[in-house]
C-alpha cells in the first residue's frame, strides 16, 4: 500500500520547480478559532509565507487522503467544518483508513511533512509537559516527534500553559536541539521571553538552516526546535500572563477538566480572562513564525543535501 496523499497545486509547482516550502498545521484553523475569523487567518499566514518568498502548504486529512497544501476551497470547507478529529501520531493512519476527516497537530504535520519532502514546519507553540504530568504522565506527542522527525519547527517556544522547565528537559533527554532565536531566553509564548535559558542560540536563518543539514549529514534522528519570540509590540508580558495562566489552570481543576480537554479548555478561559488579548498575541506570533519559517526554506533551498 502507499499512504494516499495529493498535494495541492501550487505545492506541486513548487516542489516541481524546486521553489521552498513551508508546513503548516490545520488544528489552528479547526480547532482554534472561530469562522471566519480561522479562514482569515489561515489566509493571512499563507501570504505571509509566500510575501517571504516560499510557499505555504497547509497540511490536513480529508475523507480519507492526506493534503499537502489545500486549495482555496478546501480551505474555505475547512474553515467551516464540524466535527473535524485532531490528529496526532497515534490516530493519523487510523483516519486514512477509515476515510475520515482531520487537522493535524504539531506532530502529525512533521508526520505528513516528512512524507512530502518538507523540512520546515511553521506553528504557534509547541505541546510539552503538562502541569502535574509526575502523577498524570500528561506529555505532548509534539515531543517524541521532535526526537524521531527531520523536521525544522518553528515555534513561540512551548505553551505558557505548560510545564516548561520540564518540556524542556525532556527535549534534551531526547536529544532535540533547542534554539532561541536572536535572544538567549527561551521565550515564553505570549510573552518574549522567561527566565529559562535557551540551551543554544542562532541569529540568523542561514545559521539554523546549516544545523539542519549536519543533522542529517551526521546521521542524526528528529528535527530542531527554533522557539521564535513574539515581537515585543505584540506581547502581553510574563508578570500579567503568570496570574491569568494559574487562574485558568485553577479553573480547570475546579471543573475536573482532564487529558485532552485541558489545553482547549485553559486557552478559552485565558481568551476570556484577557477580553481577547491572548488571541491577538496568538495571531501576531504565528505569523511571526511563518516568516521566519519561510527565510530557514529558502537557506536550506541553496544548500545541497
Amino acid at each position: 500500500m502507499t499512504v494516499p496523499m495529493i498535494r495541492s497545486s501550487e505545492s506541486a509547482a513548487a516542489e516541481k520547480a524546486g521553489k521552498p516550502l513551508v508546513a503548516l498545521e490545520s488544528t489552528i484553523i479547526t480547532h482554534g478559532m472561530p469562522y471566519p475569523q480561522n479562514l482569515e487567518v489561515a489566509r493571512q499566514v499563507e501570504d505571509d509565507i509566500r510575501g517571504a518568498g516560499a510557499v505555504p502548504a497547509t497540511i490536513a486529512v480529508i475523507d480519507g487522503t492526506l493534503h499537502v497544501g489545500l486549495e482555496p476551497d478546501q480551505l474555505t470547507t475547512l474553515a467551516q467544518a464540524r466535527g473535524v478529529a485532531k490528529l496526532s501520531r497515534a490516530d493519523m493512519a487510523a483516519c486514512l483508513a477509515t476515510g475520515g476527516t482531520g487537522a493535524t497537530t504539531v506532530a502529525a504535520t512533521m508526520i505528513a511533512a516528512r512524507l512530502a519532502g518538507i523540512e520546515v514546519f511553521a506553528t504557534g507553540g509547541i505541546g510539552g509537559v503538562h502541569k502535574g504530568a509526575e502523577s498524570s504522565f500528561d506529555i505532548s506527542a509534539d515531543l517524541m516527534e521532535l526526537a524521531q522527525t527531520p523536521v525544522t519547527v518553528v515555534a513561540a517556544g512551548a505553551k505558557a500553559i505548560l510545564d516548561v522547565d520540564k518540556t524542556l528537559e525532556v527535549l534534551e533527554t531526547q536529544g532535540v536541539p533547542v534554539i532561541a532565536f536572536g535572544q538567549d531566553s527561551f521565550p515564553a509564548f505570549w510573552s518574549a521571553s522567561s527566565p529559562l535559558k535557551a540551551p543554544l542560540r542562532m541569529d540568523d536563518a542561514a545559521e539554523i538552516a546549516r544545523a539542519h543539514r549536519l543533522r542529517g549529514q551526521l546521521g542524526l534522528p528528529g528535527g530542531q526546535l527554533v522557539a521564535n519570540p513574539i515581537p515585543r509590540e505584540d506581547e502581553i508580558a510574563a508578570d500579567e500572563m503568570g496570574p491569568v495562566i494559574t487562574q485558568a489552570q485553577k479553573d480547570a481543576t475546579r471543573h475536573g477538566i482532564r487529558g485532552k480537554a485541558v489545553t482547549p479548555y485553559l486557552l478559552q478561559r485565558i481568551f476570556e480572562l484577557t477580553e481577547g488579548r491572548s488571541l491577538t498575541a496568538n495571531i501576531a506570533l504565528v505569523r511571526n513564525n511563518a516568516r521566519l519559517a519561510a527565510a530557514i526554506a529558502q537557506e536550506l533551498g541553496s544548500l545541497t543535501r
